[in-house]
């Protein structure tokens, strides 16, 4: 069957990686965004709301991958409903530019963003555990982290050229609703578009006949919990993996950090940071994806380590320099992960369908992933009366964290690695 999947692999890896390079032209705009803070705190938001943005996104990625894994468990060949689970996603974005184009009384800016994400994240949420269990079926267990850096390769290009896009619109437009309103309607057409490359890829059918299930949508999610809960591999993976909200959360915050206290232009918060982000996980897409450097356990742990570096800038060395400097690490951390997540939950998985390990893994979380970036902007909120202080306190309790995730990613057992799989 893995020569067969890797006789198509080339077709494969294009054309994911076509679809995730019109996806990344629109990330910089919605995902891990610091146009996103800037334009909310322009249009009236406090810290608090800024931290739900990320709180909502993880709650629907954590929430609703149960209901698709449920409803997807008898569909052996997921690739139709990949395809149309994305175009859904790619609707709130798009409807939320054409809003920004009529709209007439300002203050509904905040409340019609907050229901475009909602209903985005909620269909992320659909799309996230089916998606990831399509990747890690459409390649071969040695060839899924190469497969997968060639796709976030094509996605973190994008994004950078999507990031000097939005430099040059702030830049002369500042954050007119015109502008960002075209600037939201580009992303959600670039969804759109690149949702619809899915036609291009090839899934087999698994080598083993599945059996049909006609368990409840309860007992399957109790079974899957259970299953992973005595996973203690997994258990340990999934703790060491939470500096990845960590990370998440620092993104969501800094830019804003950044023009507040140290003098840098709203512009090159909202796009040469992000271009920097972006060209960190490049390169950790082609030295520890491509290339394939280090063992998967030390691209594991090599994220905790730089996070904790990252952390370290951001609280002693606030200059423009050490911001692009964070920036870039922050990227190389989240590119590494984005390349590691499916194939190390492939393999700590018991079952030959791995949607509901995906579906399952973010609510194992929930409580810290959403929880967190509410906590860190109620903060900045109680404590604004510090000043930039108050960015440092909630950096330096982000990095006692991070060290926590090290010792449990060092605990996990890694052994028997797919690169080493004959």
């Amino acid at each position: 069957m893995d020569s067969l999947k890797d006789k198509y692999f080339k077709r494969n890896a294009a054309s994911v990686a076509i679809v995730e390079f019109f996806w990344g032209l629109g990330f910089p705009v919605i995902l891990e965004s610091t146009f996103l803070q800037i334009f909310l705190k322009n249009n009236g938001a406090s810290d608090f709301l800024i931290g739900l943005v990320p709180s909502i996104l993880i709650l629907g990625i954590s929430i609703f991958p149960l209901l698709s894994s449920y409803l997807t468990r008898n569909h052996e060949i997921k690739k139709k409903i990949v395809l149309y689970l994305h175009v859904v996603s790619s609707c709130s974005t798009l409807f939320f530019g054409v809003f920004l184009f009529f709209v007439k009384d300002e203050t509904l800016i905040l409340p019609a963003f907050f229901i475009s994400y909602v209903l985005f994240s909620l269909c992320i949420g659909l799309t996230f555990p089916v998606w990831l269990h399509f990747l890690v079926k459409i390649f071969s267990v040695k060839k899924s982290v190469q497969g997968l850096s060639i796709m976030y390769l094509a996605q973190n290009i994008a994004k950078v050229i999507a990031s000097i896009f939005i430099i040059k619109i702030v830049e002369a437009f500042s954050f007119s609703l015109t502008s960002a309103a075209w600037i939201f309607l580009c992303a959600g057409c670039c969804f759109l578009i690149g949702s619809l490359c899915f036609i291009f890829t090839k899934e087999l059918p698994s080598k083993e006949i599945q059996p049909f299930l006609k368990d409840s949508f309860f007992r399957h999610t109790k079974d899957t919990i259970v299953e992973m809960v005595q996973n203690k591999n997994l258990l340990k993976y999934l703790l060491g993996d939470l500096d990845n909200y960590v990370v998440l959360t620092v993104i969501s915050f800094y830019a804003n950090y950044a023009t507040q206290y140290f003098g840098i232009e709203n512009y090159t918060a909202a796009g040469l940071f992000v271009c920097f982000i972006y060209s960190g996980s490049i390169l950790s897409n082609l030295l520890l994806g491509t290339l394939d450097y280090m063992s998967l356990k030390n691209k594991f742990l090599s994220t905790k380590l730089l996070s904790l570096v990252t952390l370290a800038v951001l609280i002693y060395f606030p200059t423009f320099i050490g911001f692009l400097f964070a920036s870039f690490l922050m990227g190389f951390c989240r590119g590494t992960r984005g390349i590691i997540y499916s194939p190390c939950i492939k393999k700590f998985c018991k079952r030959e369908d791995t949607t509901g390990y995906f579906a399952v893994a973010p609510l194992l979380t929930i409580i810290f992933g959403s929880g967190f970036p509410v906590f860190f902007g109620k903060m900045l909120d109680q404590f604004s009366y510090l000043g930039s202080a108050s960015y440092k306190i909630m950096f330096s309790i982000s990095f006692c964290i991070i060290i926590i995730t090290l010792i449990f990613g060092y605990l996990t057992n890694f052994d028997n690695e797919f690169k080493n799989t004959p």
